[in-house]
């Protein structure tokens, strides 16, 4: 089995949290694999940024996620998933999804109707401790 470390940050601008459309239609938050000599903060803010055009900086840490999925884009195998998650605030930069990696749009969802557009549980419960931290 593959293990694989990711880090992502949950960025919320007034009363609404950054997220990004597939081209598949799930609605997704920014995050991505952790590089070599790269931490996991640095990771998020780099992720952020790259998957969606906006910088931002980490207001706190929300917590981990483990999860294990089929890669079907490399022979099948079970990869073992492990993601750390920021609270961050947008600083700068334009919305302007990561097309080559498959977003079509990206957006600020309003809080309040952030659980009809997140795709996966975990990630739900991701916004919503980021939620109470805000």
């Amino acid at each position: 089995m593959k293990k694989v470390q990711s880090a992502g940050g949950i960025v919320i601008k007034e009363n609404s949290i950054l997220m990004l459309r597939k081209v598949n239609g799930d609605w997704v938050l920014p995050k991505g694999r952790i590089e070599i000599n790269e931490s996991d903060s640095e990771a998020a803010i780099r992720e952020v940024e790259e998957e969606t055009g906006i910088l931002a900086k980490i207001l706190d840490f929300i917590g981990d996620i483990n999860y294990k999925y089929r890669d079907i884009w490399d022979g099948d195998e079970l990869v073992d998933k492990y993601v750390t998650w920021y609270l961050m605030m947008e600083t700068k930069g334009e919305l302007f999804p990561l097309r080559k990696e498959g977003f079509v749009e990206a957006r600020y969802i309003p809080i309040n109707r952030f659980e009809s557009y997140a795709k996966h549980e975990d990630e739900k419960k991701m916004i919503r401790i980021a939620v109470e931290k805000k």
